[in-house]
């Protein structure tokens, strides 16, 4: 379907469906209380990508600089999926734990709260 514009026409379609992502989804991800990483990073991710391997390889892809990233416990790390607390079962797949295209999965550790407290 197209729009009629002053300008032409104007082509419906959604440039981030999840059909054009080669099998992919996109998620976002953000550590919260550390901006300084950004508010949130969004990675073209299988959806059968078992959830321990956000853990191992995605996070650590971006984060790992950052002075708290060594000082993270993950068994004690919050987890917050489109708005809504979980505790992810770390052998299952994304989409086993709720993740879909385009969710927000943004993670809290307490005790840290970015570069000396900055929040950064």
């Amino acid at each position: 379907m197209t729009i009629k514009t002053n300008f032409g026409e104007y082509p419906v379609g959604n440039k981030d469906a999840v059909e054009n992502f080669h099998g992919n989804q996109l998620v976002y991800i953000a550590w919260d209380d550390h901006l300084g990483i950004g508010p949130a990073n969004v990675f073209p991710l299988p959806p059968e990508m078992p959830f321990a391997a956000l853990l191992e390889e995605v996070i650590p892809s971006v984060v790992s600089p950052h002075p708290d990233f060594e000082k993270i416990d993950w068994v004690k790390a919050q987890w917050i999926l489109d708005g809504e607390s979980i505790v992810p079962e770390l052998g299952k797949s994304l989409t086993e734990n709720g993740v879909g295209h385009k969710s927000l999965l943004r993670f809290k550790t307490p005790g840290l709260t970015g570069y000396q407290g900055s929040g950064n």
